[in-house]
């Protein structure tokens, strides 16, 4: 009798750790790119708060100062 060989193919793959990690590094980004974003937000409000606050001043000492002078 004849004896035939068998093939045994044994595909390896990987148990899906890479595919984790690039997602993980993906979500940290973002993440991180939201805080920088609202942290300049901040920045932006707070110096808008200070000029608006500078402005007022001024126009009030402009005020103080038409009455002072009578015009």
């Amino acid at each position: 009798m004849a004896e035939t060989q068998e093939r045994i193919i044994v595909e390896k793959r990987g148990g899906g750790a890479a595919l984790l990690i690039a997602l993980l590094l993906v979500v940290i980004v973002a993440v991180a790119a939201y805080f920088l974003v609202a942290q300049e937000n901040s920045k932006d409000a707070a110096v808008e708060g200070a000029a608006q606050s500078v402005g007022q001043t001024a126009d009030k000492i402009g005020g103080a100062v038409d009455d002072a002078t009578g015009k």
